[in-house]
Protein backbone atom coordinates (compact mmCIF):
# COMPACT_ATOMS: atom_id res chain seq x y z
CA UNK A 1 0.00 0.00 0.00
CA UNK A 2 1.02 3.58 -0.59
CA UNK A 3 1.44 4.53 3.05
CA UNK A 4 3.49 1.38 3.74
CA UNK A 5 5.88 2.31 0.95
CA UNK A 6 6.20 5.80 2.40
CA UNK A 7 6.80 4.38 5.87
CA UNK A 8 9.59 2.11 4.59
CA UNK A 9 11.10 4.99 2.66
CA UNK A 10 11.14 7.09 5.82
CA UNK A 11 13.03 4.35 7.63
CA UNK A 12 15.64 4.28 4.88
CA UNK A 13 15.85 8.07 4.88
CA UNK A 14 16.19 8.11 8.64
CA UNK A 15 19.06 5.63 8.51
CA UNK A 16 20.81 7.74 5.93
CA UNK A 17 20.37 10.91 7.93
CA UNK A 18 21.40 9.27 11.18
CA UNK A 19 24.72 8.59 9.48
CA UNK A 20 25.18 12.32 9.23
CA UNK A 21 24.60 12.52 5.50
CA UNK A 22 24.46 16.12 4.35
CA UNK A 23 24.01 17.85 1.02
CA UNK A 24 27.67 17.65 0.07
CA UNK A 25 28.01 13.91 0.55
CA UNK A 26 24.55 12.84 -0.60
CA UNK A 27 25.65 12.33 -4.20
CA UNK A 28 27.65 9.31 -3.00
CA UNK A 29 24.69 7.60 -1.33
CA UNK A 30 23.48 4.23 -2.60
CA UNK A 31 20.78 4.65 -5.22
CA UNK A 32 17.91 3.22 -3.08
CA UNK A 33 18.59 5.77 -0.34
CA UNK A 34 18.82 8.64 -2.81
CA UNK A 35 15.52 7.59 -4.37
CA UNK A 36 13.86 7.42 -0.95
CA UNK A 37 15.10 10.89 -0.08
CA UNK A 38 13.69 12.24 -3.32
CA UNK A 39 10.38 10.46 -2.72
CA UNK A 40 9.93 12.21 0.62
CA UNK A 41 11.07 15.61 -0.71
CA UNK A 42 14.33 15.27 1.20
CA UNK A 43 16.33 15.74 -1.97
CA UNK A 44 19.71 17.00 -0.70
CA UNK A 45 20.61 18.60 -4.00
CA UNK A 46 17.30 20.43 -4.31
CA UNK A 47 17.37 22.26 -0.98
CA UNK A 48 13.97 23.98 -1.07
CA UNK A 49 13.27 22.99 -4.68
CA UNK A 50 10.42 20.98 -6.21
CA UNK A 51 10.11 17.21 -6.37
CA UNK A 52 7.66 15.61 -8.77
CA UNK A 53 4.78 13.82 -7.06
CA UNK A 54 1.89 11.59 -8.02
CA UNK A 55 -1.59 11.87 -6.57
CA UNK A 56 -2.03 9.61 -3.51
CA UNK A 57 -5.13 7.41 -3.44
CA UNK A 58 -6.73 5.74 -0.43
CA UNK A 59 -10.02 4.00 0.31
CA UNK A 60 -10.74 5.07 3.87
CA UNK A 61 -8.70 7.96 5.29
CA UNK A 62 -6.10 10.56 4.34
CA UNK A 63 -3.74 12.95 6.11
CA UNK A 64 -1.66 15.50 4.23
CA UNK A 65 0.73 18.01 5.76
CA UNK A 66 3.98 19.88 5.18
CA UNK A 67 6.24 17.13 6.52
CA UNK A 68 6.08 13.31 6.22
CA UNK A 69 6.85 12.81 9.92
CA UNK A 70 3.86 14.97 10.80
CA UNK A 71 1.54 13.25 8.32
CA UNK A 72 2.61 9.90 9.76
CA UNK A 73 1.64 11.08 13.27
CA UNK A 74 -1.86 11.84 11.99
CA UNK A 75 -2.10 8.45 10.33
CA UNK A 76 -1.00 6.83 13.60
CA UNK A 77 -3.90 8.46 15.44
CA UNK A 78 -6.46 7.24 12.91
CA UNK A 79 -5.04 3.71 13.01
CA UNK A 80 -5.41 3.81 16.79
CA UNK A 81 -9.12 4.55 16.47
CA UNK A 82 -8.99 8.32 16.29
CA UNK A 83 -10.81 10.58 13.89
CA UNK A 84 -9.89 13.52 11.65
CA UNK A 85 -9.80 15.98 14.56
CA UNK A 86 -7.41 13.75 16.51
CA UNK A 87 -5.22 13.33 13.42
CA UNK A 88 -4.90 17.07 12.80
CA UNK A 89 -3.98 17.80 16.41
CA UNK A 90 -1.23 15.16 16.47
CA UNK A 91 0.03 16.31 13.07
CA UNK A 92 0.22 19.93 14.18
CA UNK A 93 2.17 19.10 17.32
CA UNK A 94 4.81 17.29 15.27
CA UNK A 95 4.97 20.20 12.79
CA UNK A 96 5.90 22.41 15.76
CA UNK A 97 9.10 20.35 15.91
CA UNK A 98 9.98 19.55 12.32
CA UNK A 99 8.72 22.75 10.67
CA UNK A 100 9.32 25.31 13.46
CA UNK A 101 9.69 28.18 11.02
CA UNK A 102 6.01 28.02 10.12
CA UNK A 103 3.74 27.16 13.04
CA UNK A 104 3.52 25.96 16.60
CA UNK A 105 2.05 26.48 20.05
CA UNK A 106 3.46 30.01 20.10
CA UNK A 107 1.07 30.94 17.26
CA UNK A 108 -2.52 30.52 16.18
CA UNK A 109 -4.82 28.79 13.71
CA UNK A 110 -8.11 28.77 11.85
CA UNK A 111 -9.97 25.44 11.57
CA UNK A 112 -12.78 24.41 9.24
CA UNK A 113 -14.44 21.03 9.77
CA UNK A 114 -17.16 18.90 8.29
CA UNK A 115 -18.85 17.19 11.22
CA UNK A 116 -20.27 14.00 9.67
CA UNK A 117 -22.52 13.27 12.66
CA UNK A 118 -24.17 16.67 12.45
CA UNK A 119 -23.92 16.94 8.65
CA UNK A 120 -22.57 20.48 8.92
CA UNK A 121 -19.54 22.67 8.42
CA UNK A 122 -18.08 24.28 11.55
CA UNK A 123 -15.29 26.83 11.98
CA UNK A 124 -13.02 27.62 14.91
CA UNK A 125 -11.07 30.82 15.52
CA UNK A 126 -7.73 30.41 17.29
CA UNK A 127 -6.26 33.66 15.98
CA UNK A 128 -3.88 35.54 18.26
CA UNK A 129 -5.06 38.70 20.02
CA UNK A 130 -3.38 42.01 20.76
CA UNK A 131 -2.50 42.59 24.43
CA UNK A 132 -4.88 44.68 26.50
CA UNK A 133 -2.26 47.45 26.55
CA UNK A 134 -2.07 47.68 22.73
CA UNK A 135 -2.90 50.98 21.03
CA UNK A 136 -3.41 51.93 17.39
CA UNK A 137 0.00 53.67 17.14
CA UNK A 138 1.85 50.55 18.30
CA UNK A 139 4.04 50.39 15.20
CA UNK A 140 4.29 54.13 14.54
CA UNK A 141 6.94 56.72 15.23
CA UNK A 142 6.39 60.45 14.68
CA UNK A 143 3.01 59.66 13.11
CA UNK A 144 4.53 57.31 10.53
CA UNK A 145 4.77 53.51 10.38
CA UNK A 146 8.15 52.11 11.39
CA UNK A 147 9.99 49.80 8.94
CA UNK A 148 8.22 46.45 8.68
CA UNK A 149 11.11 44.24 9.84
CA UNK A 150 11.74 46.53 12.82
CA UNK A 151 8.18 45.73 13.85
CA UNK A 152 8.52 41.99 13.22
CA UNK A 153 11.67 41.29 15.21
CA UNK A 154 10.50 42.71 18.51
CA UNK A 155 8.52 41.87 21.61
CA UNK A 156 5.80 44.25 20.43
CA UNK A 157 4.90 42.00 17.50
CA UNK A 158 3.85 39.04 19.66
CA UNK A 159 0.15 38.33 19.91
CA UNK A 160 -1.38 36.17 22.62
CA UNK A 161 -1.07 32.63 21.19
CA UNK A 162 -4.27 30.79 20.34
CA UNK A 163 -3.22 27.42 18.95
CA UNK A 164 -3.53 25.23 22.04
CA UNK A 165 -6.84 26.78 23.07
CA UNK A 166 -8.37 26.19 19.63
CA UNK A 167 -7.03 22.64 19.41
CA UNK A 168 -8.50 21.94 22.83
CA UNK A 169 -11.84 23.39 21.74
CA UNK A 170 -11.80 21.25 18.59
CA UNK A 171 -10.97 18.16 20.64
CA UNK A 172 -13.66 18.86 23.24
CA UNK A 173 -16.32 19.12 20.54
CA UNK A 174 -15.15 16.65 17.92
CA UNK A 175 -12.19 14.57 19.14
CA UNK A 176 -12.36 10.90 20.01
CA UNK A 177 -9.05 9.72 21.47
CA UNK A 178 -7.92 10.97 24.90
CA UNK A 179 -6.26 14.40 24.70
CA UNK A 180 -2.99 13.11 26.15
CA UNK A 181 -2.73 10.39 23.50
CA UNK A 182 -2.47 13.03 20.79
CA UNK A 183 0.82 14.31 22.21
CA UNK A 184 2.62 10.98 22.16
CA UNK A 185 4.15 11.18 18.65
CA UNK A 186 5.41 14.72 19.21
CA UNK A 187 6.86 13.87 22.63
CA UNK A 188 8.60 10.82 21.18
CA UNK A 189 10.12 12.81 18.31
CA UNK A 190 11.12 15.70 20.59
CA UNK A 191 12.99 13.33 22.91
CA UNK A 192 14.51 11.04 20.30
CA UNK A 193 15.20 13.78 17.78
CA UNK A 194 14.49 14.21 14.10
CA UNK A 195 16.75 14.79 11.09
CA UNK A 196 17.11 18.41 9.98
CA UNK A 197 15.56 18.62 6.52
CA UNK A 198 17.01 20.48 3.54
CA UNK A 199 14.26 23.10 3.75
CA UNK A 200 14.79 23.78 7.45
CA UNK A 201 18.57 23.91 6.97
CA UNK A 202 18.27 26.37 4.07
CA UNK A 203 15.92 28.67 5.98
CA UNK A 204 18.18 28.63 9.05
CA UNK A 205 21.18 29.49 6.90
CA UNK A 206 19.36 32.47 5.43
CA UNK A 207 18.06 33.89 8.70
CA UNK A 208 20.25 36.44 10.46
CA UNK A 209 17.76 37.73 13.01
CA UNK A 210 17.29 34.27 14.54
CA UNK A 211 21.00 34.09 15.30
CA UNK A 212 20.70 37.34 17.29
CA UNK A 213 18.37 35.77 19.85
CA UNK A 214 20.54 33.72 22.26
CA UNK A 215 17.92 31.11 23.21
CA UNK A 216 17.01 30.47 19.58
CA UNK A 217 20.62 30.45 18.45
CA UNK A 218 21.55 27.85 21.05
CA UNK A 219 18.95 25.46 19.63
CA UNK A 220 19.10 26.08 15.88
CA UNK A 221 22.85 26.68 15.35
CA UNK A 222 26.16 25.19 16.37
CA UNK A 223 28.77 26.97 18.50
CA UNK A 224 30.17 28.73 15.43
CA UNK A 225 26.77 30.06 14.42
CA UNK A 226 26.29 27.65 11.53
CA UNK A 227 22.90 26.10 10.87
CA UNK A 228 22.75 22.44 11.79
CA UNK A 229 23.50 20.43 8.64
CA UNK A 230 20.99 18.35 6.74
CA UNK A 231 20.55 15.09 8.64
CA UNK A 232 21.67 16.42 12.03
CA UNK A 233 19.47 14.85 14.69
CA UNK A 234 17.82 17.72 16.51
CA UNK A 235 16.34 17.01 19.94
CA UNK A 236 14.06 19.30 21.92
CA UNK A 237 13.69 18.05 25.51
CA UNK A 238 12.38 21.44 26.66
CA UNK A 239 9.43 21.24 24.30
CA UNK A 240 8.87 17.58 25.22
CA UNK A 241 8.46 18.71 28.83
CA UNK A 242 5.97 21.40 27.82
CA UNK A 243 4.02 18.87 25.77
CA UNK A 244 3.92 16.47 28.74
CA UNK A 245 2.50 19.19 30.98
CA UNK A 246 -0.16 20.21 28.47
CA UNK A 247 -1.01 16.58 27.74
CA UNK A 248 -1.66 15.93 31.44
CA UNK A 249 -3.20 19.25 32.50
CA UNK A 250 -4.80 20.61 29.33
CA UNK A 251 -4.17 23.96 27.65
CA UNK A 252 -4.38 25.76 31.01
CA UNK A 253 -0.82 24.53 31.70
CA UNK A 254 0.33 26.80 28.86
CA UNK A 255 -1.83 29.82 29.66
CA UNK A 256 -1.01 30.03 33.35
CA UNK A 257 1.76 28.97 35.68
CA UNK A 258 5.46 28.80 34.87
CA UNK A 259 5.13 28.45 31.10
CA UNK A 260 3.04 31.62 30.94
CA UNK A 261 5.48 33.45 33.22
CA UNK A 262 8.36 32.44 30.96
CA UNK A 263 6.52 33.74 27.89
CA UNK A 264 5.81 37.10 29.49
CA UNK A 265 9.38 37.38 30.79
CA UNK A 266 10.90 36.66 27.36
CA UNK A 267 8.73 39.28 25.68
CA UNK A 268 9.38 41.90 28.35
CA UNK A 269 13.15 41.36 28.25
CA UNK A 270 13.57 41.54 24.48
CA UNK A 271 15.71 44.47 23.28
CA UNK A 272 12.43 45.95 22.02
CA UNK A 273 10.12 44.82 24.81
CA UNK A 274 6.48 43.99 24.47
CA UNK A 275 3.62 44.44 26.92
CA UNK A 276 1.88 41.07 27.05
CA UNK A 277 0.78 40.17 30.57
CA UNK A 278 -0.22 37.05 32.46
CA UNK A 279 -3.79 38.34 32.32
CA UNK A 280 -3.62 38.45 28.52
CA UNK A 281 -2.62 34.79 28.46
CA UNK A 282 -5.06 33.51 31.08
CA UNK A 283 -7.90 35.49 29.50
CA UNK A 284 -7.41 34.20 25.96
CA UNK A 285 -10.26 32.18 24.49
CA UNK A 286 -10.82 30.40 21.18
CA UNK A 287 -14.28 30.53 19.71
CA UNK A 288 -16.52 28.78 17.25
CA UNK A 289 -17.82 31.09 14.52
CA UNK A 290 -20.46 30.59 11.85
CA UNK A 291 -18.80 29.57 8.57
CA UNK A 292 -18.99 31.72 5.48
CA UNK A 293 -20.44 29.78 2.53
CA UNK A 294 -21.38 30.61 -1.04
CA UNK A 295 -22.75 28.61 -3.98
CA UNK A 296 -20.49 27.94 -6.96
CA UNK A 297 -21.91 25.99 -9.88
CA UNK A 298 -22.89 22.56 -8.50
CA UNK A 299 -20.86 23.12 -5.32
CA UNK A 300 -21.03 24.97 -2.02
CA UNK A 301 -17.82 26.70 -0.95
CA UNK A 302 -17.34 27.02 2.82
CA UNK A 303 -14.52 28.52 4.83
CA UNK A 304 -13.33 30.59 7.74
CA UNK A 305 -15.16 33.89 8.24
CA UNK A 306 -13.48 37.14 9.37
CA UNK A 307 -11.06 37.92 10.85
CA UNK A 308 -9.84 35.79 7.96
CA UNK A 309 -10.18 37.52 4.61
CA UNK A 310 -9.13 34.42 2.70
CA UNK A 311 -12.29 32.42 1.90
CA UNK A 312 -14.36 35.56 1.22
CA UNK A 313 -11.77 36.77 -1.29
CA UNK A 314 -11.48 33.33 -2.90
CA UNK A 315 -15.28 33.22 -3.25
CA UNK A 316 -15.33 36.69 -4.79
CA UNK A 317 -12.66 35.71 -7.30
CA UNK A 318 -14.44 32.54 -8.39
CA UNK A 319 -17.78 34.30 -8.73
CA UNK A 320 -16.24 37.12 -10.77
CA UNK A 321 -14.48 34.63 -13.04
CA UNK A 322 -17.76 32.83 -13.70
CA UNK A 323 -18.77 35.92 -15.69
CA UNK A 324 -15.69 35.69 -17.94
CA UNK A 325 -14.72 33.30 -20.75
CA UNK A 326 -11.62 32.10 -18.86
CA UNK A 327 -12.41 28.39 -19.31
CA UNK A 328 -12.53 28.66 -23.09
CA UNK A 329 -8.76 29.17 -23.03
CA UNK A 330 -5.99 26.76 -21.99
CA UNK A 331 -5.12 26.99 -18.29
CA UNK A 332 -1.62 28.33 -19.03
CA UNK A 333 -2.67 30.75 -21.77
CA UNK A 334 -2.22 34.51 -21.87
CA UNK A 335 -5.97 35.04 -21.71
CA UNK A 336 -6.51 32.74 -18.71
CA UNK A 337 -3.72 34.41 -16.73
CA UNK A 338 -5.10 37.85 -17.61
CA UNK A 339 -8.63 37.05 -16.43
CA UNK A 340 -7.41 35.36 -13.23
CA UNK A 341 -5.21 38.33 -12.36
CA UNK A 342 -7.97 40.87 -13.04
CA UNK A 343 -10.41 39.00 -10.81
CA UNK A 344 -7.76 38.97 -8.08
CA UNK A 345 -7.31 42.73 -8.32
CA UNK A 346 -11.01 43.36 -7.83
CA UNK A 347 -11.32 40.94 -4.91
CA UNK A 348 -8.16 42.08 -3.12
CA UNK A 349 -9.31 45.70 -3.47
CA UNK A 350 -12.39 44.91 -1.39
CA UNK A 351 -10.38 42.85 1.05
CA UNK A 352 -7.97 45.70 1.77
CA UNK A 353 -10.80 48.06 2.77
CA UNK A 354 -13.48 46.00 4.43
CA UNK A 355 -12.18 42.92 6.25
CA UNK A 356 -10.99 42.95 9.87
CA UNK A 357 -11.99 41.46 13.22
CA UNK A 358 -15.82 41.40 13.18
CA UNK A 359 -15.91 41.86 16.95
CA UNK A 360 -14.53 45.38 16.37
CA UNK A 361 -15.75 46.52 12.93
CA UNK A 362 -18.67 45.80 10.67
CA UNK A 363 -17.55 43.43 7.91
CA UNK A 364 -20.12 43.41 5.05
CA UNK A 365 -19.72 39.72 4.27
CA UNK A 366 -23.14 39.18 2.67
CA UNK A 367 -22.90 42.35 0.59
CA UNK A 368 -19.41 41.40 -0.59
CA UNK A 369 -20.69 38.00 -1.77
CA UNK A 370 -23.94 39.24 -3.31
CA UNK A 371 -24.16 37.77 -6.85
CA UNK A 372 -25.49 41.00 -8.36
CA UNK A 373 -22.67 43.01 -6.83
CA UNK A 374 -20.03 40.56 -8.08
CA UNK A 375 -21.55 40.57 -11.57
CA UNK A 376 -21.13 44.34 -11.61
CA UNK A 377 -17.53 43.98 -10.47
CA UNK A 378 -16.87 41.44 -13.21
CA UNK A 379 -18.12 43.98 -15.74
CA UNK A 380 -15.02 46.09 -15.06
CA UNK A 381 -12.76 43.43 -16.64
CA UNK A 382 -11.70 44.07 -20.23
CA UNK A 383 -10.65 41.26 -22.57
CA UNK A 384 -7.50 42.90 -23.92
CA UNK A 385 -6.44 45.51 -21.35
CA UNK A 386 -5.77 45.47 -17.62
CA UNK A 387 -7.70 47.74 -15.31
CA UNK A 388 -4.44 48.53 -13.52
CA UNK A 389 -4.92 49.03 -9.79
CA UNK A 390 -8.54 48.20 -9.11
CA UNK A 391 -10.65 50.47 -6.90
CA UNK A 392 -12.70 48.87 -4.16
CA UNK A 393 -16.40 48.50 -4.69
CA UNK A 394 -18.94 49.84 -2.24
CA UNK A 395 -21.15 46.86 -1.44
CA UNK A 396 -22.46 48.24 1.85
CA UNK A 397 -22.04 52.00 1.36
CA UNK A 398 -19.12 52.38 3.72
CA UNK A 399 -16.25 53.12 1.32
CA UNK A 400 -16.26 56.81 2.24
CA UNK A 401 -15.35 56.05 5.85
CA UNK A 402 -12.85 53.19 5.37
CA UNK A 403 -9.12 53.49 4.74
CA UNK A 404 -7.04 51.03 2.75
CA UNK A 405 -4.80 48.60 4.60
CA UNK A 406 -1.83 47.62 2.44
CA UNK A 407 0.26 45.95 5.14
CA UNK A 408 2.22 42.91 3.94
CA UNK A 409 1.72 39.34 5.12
CA UNK A 410 4.85 37.21 5.04
CA UNK A 411 4.64 33.63 3.71
CA UNK A 412 5.50 31.32 6.62
CA UNK A 413 2.50 29.27 7.64
CA UNK A 414 1.34 25.66 7.27
CA UNK A 415 -1.76 23.71 6.28
CA UNK A 416 -3.14 20.28 7.24
CA UNK A 417 -6.04 18.28 5.87
CA UNK A 418 -7.37 15.10 7.47
CA UNK A 419 -10.27 12.88 6.44
CA UNK A 420 -11.37 9.80 8.37
CA UNK A 421 -13.40 6.75 7.38
CA UNK A 422 -16.63 8.33 8.63
CA UNK A 423 -16.08 11.30 6.26
CA UNK A 424 -15.24 13.74 9.04
CA UNK A 425 -13.00 16.39 7.50
CA UNK A 426 -10.66 18.94 9.08
CA UNK A 427 -8.91 21.66 7.10
CA UNK A 428 -6.61 23.76 9.31
CA UNK A 429 -4.19 26.58 8.54
CA UNK A 430 -1.85 27.58 11.36
CA UNK A 431 0.98 30.05 11.63
CA UNK A 432 3.50 32.01 13.64
CA UNK A 433 3.48 34.59 10.78
CA UNK A 434 6.94 35.29 9.29
CA UNK A 435 9.70 32.68 9.13
CA UNK A 436 10.53 31.78 12.76
CA UNK A 437 7.99 34.37 13.95
CA UNK A 438 9.29 37.03 16.30
CA UNK A 439 12.47 34.90 16.76
CA UNK A 440 11.73 34.83 20.50
CA UNK A 441 12.33 31.26 21.70
CA UNK A 442 10.76 30.05 24.96
CA UNK A 443 10.83 26.53 26.43
CA UNK A 444 11.58 24.99 23.04
CA UNK A 445 9.04 26.87 20.90
CA UNK A 446 8.95 30.14 18.97
CA UNK A 447 6.57 33.01 19.61
CA UNK A 448 4.63 34.56 16.76
CA UNK A 449 4.92 38.04 15.27
CA UNK A 450 1.24 38.02 14.36
CA UNK A 451 0.53 41.61 15.35
CA UNK A 452 2.32 42.78 12.21
CA UNK A 453 -0.71 41.42 10.33
CA UNK A 454 -2.44 44.53 11.59
CA UNK A 455 -2.00 47.71 9.60
CA UNK A 456 1.17 49.38 10.86
CA UNK A 457 -0.62 52.74 10.50
CA UNK A 458 -3.96 53.54 12.07
CA UNK A 459 -5.08 55.71 9.13
CA UNK A 460 -4.46 55.60 5.38
CA UNK A 461 -2.87 58.30 3.20
CA UNK A 462 -6.17 60.22 3.11
CA UNK A 463 -6.50 60.14 6.90
CA UNK A 464 -9.33 57.59 6.93
CA UNK A 465 -9.28 55.04 9.76
CA UNK A 466 -8.14 51.56 8.72
CA UNK A 467 -10.49 48.76 9.74
CA UNK A 468 -7.52 46.46 10.47
CA UNK A 469 -5.73 48.91 12.78
CA UNK A 470 -4.30 47.72 16.10
CA UNK A 471 -6.72 47.73 19.04
CA UNK A 472 -6.59 46.11 22.46
CA UNK A 473 -7.65 42.41 22.41
CA UNK A 474 -8.39 42.59 18.66
CA UNK A 475 -7.50 39.75 16.28
CA UNK A 476 -5.48 40.78 13.22
CA UNK A 477 -6.85 40.19 9.74
CA UNK A 478 -5.50 37.13 7.97
CA UNK A 479 -5.39 35.68 4.45
CA UNK A 480 -5.39 32.08 5.68
CA UNK A 481 -7.95 30.19 3.62
CA UNK A 482 -8.85 26.79 5.07
CA UNK A 483 -11.83 25.64 3.01
CA UNK A 484 -14.15 22.68 2.56
CA UNK A 485 -16.24 22.30 -0.59
CA UNK A 486 -19.51 20.40 -0.56
CA UNK A 487 -21.40 18.70 -3.37
CA UNK A 488 -24.95 17.49 -2.75
CA UNK A 489 -24.45 18.36 0.91
CA UNK A 490 -21.45 16.08 1.35
CA UNK A 491 -17.73 16.89 1.44
CA UNK A 492 -16.08 16.92 -1.96
CA UNK A 493 -12.79 18.77 -1.44
CA UNK A 494 -10.68 20.22 1.38
CA UNK A 495 -7.89 22.67 0.62
CA UNK A 496 -5.61 25.32 2.08
CA UNK A 497 -2.09 26.70 1.91
CA UNK A 498 0.55 28.85 3.55
CA UNK A 499 1.89 31.83 1.65
CA UNK A 500 1.00 35.16 3.28
CA UNK A 501 -1.50 37.22 1.32
CA UNK A 502 -0.78 35.09 -1.78
CA UNK A 503 -2.62 32.20 -0.08
CA UNK A 504 -5.82 33.48 -1.66
CA UNK A 505 -4.44 33.14 -5.18
CA UNK A 506 -2.96 29.70 -4.46
CA UNK A 507 -6.24 28.33 -3.15
CA UNK A 508 -8.36 29.93 -5.88
CA UNK A 509 -6.04 28.50 -8.55
CA UNK A 510 -6.31 25.01 -7.12
CA UNK A 511 -10.07 25.02 -6.59
CA UNK A 512 -10.68 26.18 -10.16
CA UNK A 513 -8.31 23.57 -11.56
CA UNK A 514 -10.21 20.77 -9.82
CA UNK A 515 -13.80 22.00 -10.18
CA UNK A 516 -13.63 23.72 -13.58
CA UNK A 517 -10.73 22.04 -15.36
CA UNK A 518 -11.16 18.46 -14.17
CA UNK A 519 -7.60 18.04 -12.88
CA UNK A 520 -6.85 15.74 -9.96
CA UNK A 521 -5.73 17.42 -6.76
CA UNK A 522 -2.01 16.85 -7.30
CA UNK A 523 -2.14 18.17 -10.87
CA UNK A 524 -4.01 21.23 -9.65
CA UNK A 525 -1.49 21.93 -6.89
CA UNK A 526 1.39 21.47 -9.33
CA UNK A 527 0.16 24.18 -11.70
CA UNK A 528 2.37 27.30 -11.69
CA UNK A 529 1.25 29.92 -9.20
CA UNK A 530 0.04 33.25 -10.53
CA UNK A 531 -2.22 36.20 -9.88
CA UNK A 532 -2.41 39.75 -8.68
CA UNK A 533 -2.83 41.18 -5.22
CA UNK A 534 -3.88 44.50 -6.78
CA UNK A 535 -0.35 45.74 -7.08
CA UNK A 536 1.34 43.95 -9.98
CA UNK A 537 0.78 40.69 -11.81
CA UNK A 538 2.90 37.88 -10.39
CA UNK A 539 4.10 34.79 -12.25
CA UNK A 540 5.90 31.94 -10.56
CA UNK A 541 9.56 32.11 -11.47
CA UNK A 542 11.17 29.41 -13.62
CA UNK A 543 7.86 28.03 -14.90
CA UNK A 544 6.05 27.84 -18.24
CA UNK A 545 4.40 31.18 -17.47
CA UNK A 546 7.65 32.98 -18.31
CA UNK A 547 6.73 33.13 -21.99
CA UNK A 548 3.53 35.04 -21.20
CA UNK A 549 5.26 38.04 -19.64
CA UNK A 550 5.69 40.05 -22.89
CA UNK A 551 2.05 39.57 -23.87
CA UNK A 552 0.83 40.58 -20.42
CA UNK A 553 2.98 43.69 -20.48
CA UNK A 554 1.51 44.58 -23.87
CA UNK A 555 -1.91 44.48 -22.16
CA UNK A 556 -0.69 46.95 -19.54
CA UNK A 557 0.18 44.51 -16.74
CA UNK A 558 3.16 45.32 -14.56
CA UNK A 559 4.65 41.83 -14.47
CA UNK A 560 7.00 40.39 -11.91
CA UNK A 561 8.36 36.86 -11.95
CA UNK A 562 8.80 35.81 -8.33
CA UNK A 563 9.40 32.82 -6.09
CA UNK A 564 5.94 31.63 -5.10
CA UNK A 565 6.50 29.10 -2.29
CA UNK A 566 2.98 27.83 -1.74
CA UNK A 567 2.45 24.81 0.48
CA UNK A 568 -0.91 23.58 -0.71
CA UNK A 569 -2.39 20.48 0.90
CA UNK A 570 -5.63 19.03 -0.39
CA UNK A 571 -7.95 16.03 -0.47
CA UNK A 572 -10.72 15.27 -2.98
CA UNK A 573 -13.50 12.70 -2.62
CA UNK A 574 -13.99 10.50 -5.70
CA UNK A 575 -16.24 7.49 -6.42
CA UNK A 576 -13.15 5.29 -6.00
CA UNK A 577 -12.11 6.82 -2.66
CA UNK A 578 -9.89 9.68 -1.57
CA UNK A 579 -7.20 11.49 -3.55
CA UNK A 580 -4.58 13.51 -1.71
CA UNK A 581 -2.04 16.02 -2.94
CA UNK A 582 0.93 17.78 -1.32
CA UNK A 583 2.76 20.78 -2.73
CA UNK A 584 6.04 19.84 -4.45
CA UNK A 585 7.44 23.23 -3.46
CA UNK A 586 7.79 21.96 0.13
CA UNK A 587 8.55 18.68 1.90
CA UNK A 588 5.00 17.58 2.53
CA UNK A 589 3.37 14.21 2.05
CA UNK A 590 -0.14 12.87 1.66
CA UNK A 591 -0.65 9.47 3.34
CA UNK A 592 -3.73 7.31 3.50
CA UNK A 593 -5.17 3.88 3.98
Amino acid sequence: MKQERIFSNLIVVGLALLLGVGAASARNLPEPIRKAMVAEDLNPEAGTGRVERQVVRARHFMVTSANPLASRAGVEMIRRGGNAADAVIATQLVLNLVEPQSSGIGGGAFIVTYDAAGHRVRTYDGRETAPAAARSDRFMRDHHAIPFWDAVNSGRSVGTPGLLRVLELLHDQQGHLPWKALFQPAIRIAEQGFPVSPRLHALLEQNKALREQPAAAAYFYDAQGHAWPVGHRLRNPALAKVFRQVAQQGAKAFYSGQIARDIVHAIAHHSVPGDMTLADLSGYYAQERAPVCAPYEAYKLCGMPPPSSGPITVMQMLAILSHTPIDTFPVDSLEAVHYFSEAGKLAYADRDFYVADPDFVDVPVHAMLDPKYLALRAGLIKANRTIGVAPPGDPAHMRAVRGRDDSPEIPSTTHIVAVDAASNVVSMTSTIESAFGSKIFVRGFLLNNQLTDFSLSDVDAQGKPVANRVEALKRPRSSMSPMIILKDGKPYMAIGSPGGSAIINYVAKTIRAVLDRGLNIQQAIDLPNLGSRNRFTELEKNTSLHSLAPGLRAMGHEVREVEFPSGLQGVVFTPQGLEGGADPRREGAAMGG
